[in-house]
């Protein structure tokens, strides 16, 4: 994430109602950075392509699909008119594209954004194993920063919180804490805020469920638990040196980050958590679990996700006519199974 955001993707999901917390929230980051906004949205209605009889022409299904475009779009400047928009450049597009999280990724990079704002939902407990959600695949591959809008409330120099992990207890990339402080340092110039460190870190004897026993219980000194906790302090605190940021504000506790961190932005009034992300396979999530993932269902202010350097999204922009040749054939279908991207009553894209 850089300073000078040229560009914001504003993910938008559902037509029937404004989201007006990411239209808020998108206006006050580009007047401040001096960026244009994008409304976009992946049209996920059934695709006349596919459901429409045998019988239809070519000329009857492109008319019906540019009706359905064309009233997305509509709905979209309709958006655009929000008076919170008020003296942004604004640009709106829909796009037949799917699954949702990749038409994002796909527009976001065609674009060269620097920032793609989404909303996040609350999720049932348990089915981040079963459900594709937009928001959980958005923090998994997306390469581009990413804020996930949960709170309604204005950014008034807010209070940005980097959650750190130098130790690496989720195997993250060894760049991945500096990346966090930089792009946290950035937005907190940008929005004239103040940026902290958090680290949560857990006893050097945890008793966590085994699959299959019960792990024994071992007794460590209490002076052995001291020294560790000191060693976890000056790590976090170098790290915050080397950022700039005092050691007042550093703020480091003992226990699970998830449950740690929750409380410590309820309890400061943290406006925009930045935290790391590194896409996994299903079954590592299982037994590894995921921290952004598990902190997002439990936080009350904005996330922004930030990617290691290395991280290289395997979502790439595609050909129209690509992928159109590898849909199945017509039959009736609830939403188009293919990953097309064919823009209608859309404007050319700007830069």
């Amino acid at each position: 994430m850089a300073t000078h955001i040229r560009h914001i993707l504003v993910a938008i999901g559902e037509l029937q109602h404004a989201p007006r917390k990411e239209l808020r929230k998108a206006a006050t980051l580009a007047r401040a950075a001096h960026a244009k906004v994008e409304l976009f949205h992946a049209i996920d209605e059934p695709d006349p392509e596919r459901s429409f009889p045998e019988t239809a022409t070519r000329a009857e299904v492109e008319q019906q699909r540019a009706a359905i475009a064309h009233s997305c779009q509509r709905r979209l400047e309709r958006f655009a008119r929000d008076p919170a928009l008020r003296g942004v450049a604004v640009h709106c597009s829909a796009s037949w594209d799917y699954p949702p999280h990749e038409a994002v990724i796909r527009r976001a990079q065609a674009l060269h954004s620097g920032l793609v704002i989404a909303a996040t939902r609350a999720h049932r407990p348990g089915a981040r194993l079963l459900l594709r959600n937009t928001d959980w695949e958005l923090i998994r591959h997306c390469p581009i920063p990413l804020l996930l809008v949960k709170s309604p409330r204005a950014y008034r120099r807010p209070a940005v919180l980097a959650a750190v992990d130098p130790f690496h207890r989720h195997a993250r990339p060894a760049n991945l804490d500096a990346r966090l402080l930089q792009a946290g340092g950035e937005l907190a110039r940008l929005l004239r805020g103040n940026l902290q460190v958090f680290h949560a870190f857990m006893p050097i004897v945890s008793v966590e469920p085994a699959l299959m026993a019960a792990a024994p219980l071992v007794m460590i000194p209490p002076e052995v638990e001291d020294a560790h906790a000191e060693q976890v302090t000056r790590t976090i605190e170098q790290l915050a040196r080397k950022a700039g940021i005092p050691r007042a504000r550093c703020h480091i506790r003992m226990g699970e980050v998830a449950d740690e961190l929750s409380v410590f932005v309820r309890r400061s009034g943290t406006s925009i958590v930045i935290m790391g992300a590194v896409s996994r396979s299903a079954i590592k999530r299982f037994f590894i679990g995921n921290a952004a993932e598990r902190a997002l269902d439990r936080l009350s202010c904005d996330v922004l996700i930030v990617k290691p350097r290395s991280f290289r999204s395997l979502i790439g922009v595609r050909a129209a006519a690509t992928a159109r040749a590898r849909r199945a054939p017509r039959v009736l279908a609830r939403r188009p199974r293919g990953t097309a991207v064919a823009l209608r009553a859309v404007p050319p894209p700007f830069l």
